[in-house]
């Protein structure tokens, strides 16, 4: 039984979040959260190990990915704006709860007033 942070546990966080929908634009293996209809969370469906990918702010992106081997620049994202967590044993399940959240709130606050969840 696996013990860490899970695929399920990454598509738990993103569906308790107001106003969010999981898609597959990029084919069936890739989950896509979005918030009226902008992405804040990708991840694999298929295969070990599971990767997240997630808005974070710049500075902040550079320094989770300086202090957590575990986080890498956004996988076929902009470097700077992104990050993927690959999940395992090593990971701080907290700390991907609020990734996840802090992902979600970025995009939200990039929205137009009048389009944001309430």
């Amino acid at each position: 039984m696996q013990e860490y942070f899970s695929r399920d546990d990454v598509f738990a966080v993103c569906d308790a979040l107001p106003a969010t929908r999981n898609e597959n634009p990029f084919g069936p293996e890739t989950s896509v959260y979005k918030v009226v209809g902008k992405v804040f969370a990708l991840t694999n469906l298929d295969g070990e190990p599971v990767t997240v990918t997630l808005k974070a702010d710049p500075p902040h992106a550079e320094a989770l990915v300086r202090d957590h081997a575990w986080i890498t620049p956004g996988y076929h994202m902009n470097k700077r704006h992104w990050v993927t967590l690959t999940l395992g044993p090593d990971v701080d399940p907290q700390l991907v709860t609020d990734l996840i959240v802090n992902s979600y709130e970025l995009v939200v606050a990039g929205l137009p007033r009048d389009k944001r969840p309430t």
